[in-house]
């Protein structure tokens, strides 16, 4: 296959660029092996997070049971004993987003410093490119299985009213048994009270990196983000390059990497995605969502309704906006 192949010109579409990307295969060059290997370890983590989330079931009925016999001290002690492990999974998911936070990071100053332009980044530098796509699509998973479990904003209550109570009339006992810390646990509220917690850690992420570096024009970060949303949307557009996927996994995975790219772009650039001067081919990526099984994207798709910056501006299309509600 080779590891990257240019298959459409410069400026089609208004972009900076199309690629075909290997999203499977890509390994790094000598120049690229130290950010690789540091953010390789967070994204072998990632893995784990993933499975430990997907198998959160919650306190549930225990906590149902405490609230209902609020005087019967074994079970408030088996509803506590059901939750304290949870909320310790809960602070690892949360320690875990400033890892991926410092991760994405160095990916950025890679991927877009001055010594070449971003399109030629992601060309010589595909290792990198491809494990920035893995914490995009990490983090829309992680964003999806979290919106759908509600067990983890209930339980987590449940345990910072019981700590409170437990402060009130047994101080001692109460730190004990403390799994966070005050200051953790309001960290922790902030983080899990917003619907998609991982992409608004990415988007605050990236929006700092813009602001801390002020010596890099902004264009080298949204050049990066739009050519990386073109590279996406040409390959899951066209069947020639589709159909080398080796895996039909894959094409899940380009379409979340080419969601989160436009998210933290909207959120970067100061006009947006949505207007109609951006360099992301919005039309046509909506379009490429529509195309997929519906069962497969409506998460994506919500992702894109509610957790962009610009989509309401009046700079917005309507007929952009009718794409999205349709």
């Amino acid at each position: 296959m080779g590891n990257l192949i240019k298959v459409l010109t410069r400026d089609i579409d208004n972009n900076t660029g199309n690629f075909f990307l290997d999203f499977e295969n890509a390994k790094p060059t000598e120049a690229e092996r130290r950010v690789w290997e540091e953010v390789s370890k967070v994204l072998i983590e990632a893995v784990s997070i993933l499975k430990d989330l997907q198998s959160y079931s919650g306190a549930g009925e225990a906590i149902r049971q405490a609230i209902q016999h609020p005087n019967d001290e074994r079970v408030q002690e088996g509803a506590w004993a059901a939750v304290v492990p949870l909320v310790g999974k809960l602070k690892k998911f949360y320690e875990f987003s400033l890892k991926l936070e410092d991760s994405l990071q160095g990916l950025l100053e890679f991927l877009t410093s001055s010594r070449c332009s971003p399109t030629q980044h992601l060309e010589q530098e595909q290792a990198l490119a491809r494990q920035f796509a893995e914490i995009l699509h990490f983090t829309l998973r992680f964003d999806e299985l979290k919106m759908t479990n509600p067990a983890i904003q209930n339980d987590f209550s449940y345990y910072r009213r019981t700590l409170s109570r437990m402060r009130i009339n047994n101080q001692a006992h109460a730190e004990e048994h403390n799994e966070v810390d005050n200051e953790m646990a309001n960290r922790m509220s902030l983080f899990y009270a917003n619907a998609t917690p991982m992409l608004k850690t990415l988007s605050d992420a990236t929006t700092k990196f813009v602001s801390k570096h002020e010596e890099l024009p902004i264009e080298n970060t949204t050049d990066c983000l739009c050519t990386m949303a073109s590279v996406c949307k040409v390959m899951l557009e066209t069947p020639e390059y589709r159909s080398r996927f080796a895996s039909e996994d894959t094409v899940l995975f380009c379409l979340r990497v080419m969601v989160g790219v436009i998210i933290l772009y909207d959120y970067v650039h100061p006009a947006g995605a949505f207007v109609k001067s951006s360099k992301i081919d919005m039309k046509g990526c909506i379009k490429v969502l529509r195309y997929q099984p519906p069962n497969s994207v409506e998460g994506l798709l919500n992702a894109l309704r509610y957790t962009t910056k610009h989509l309401n501006d009046e700079s917005t299309s309507k007929q952009i906006k009718n794409m999205l509600q349709a």
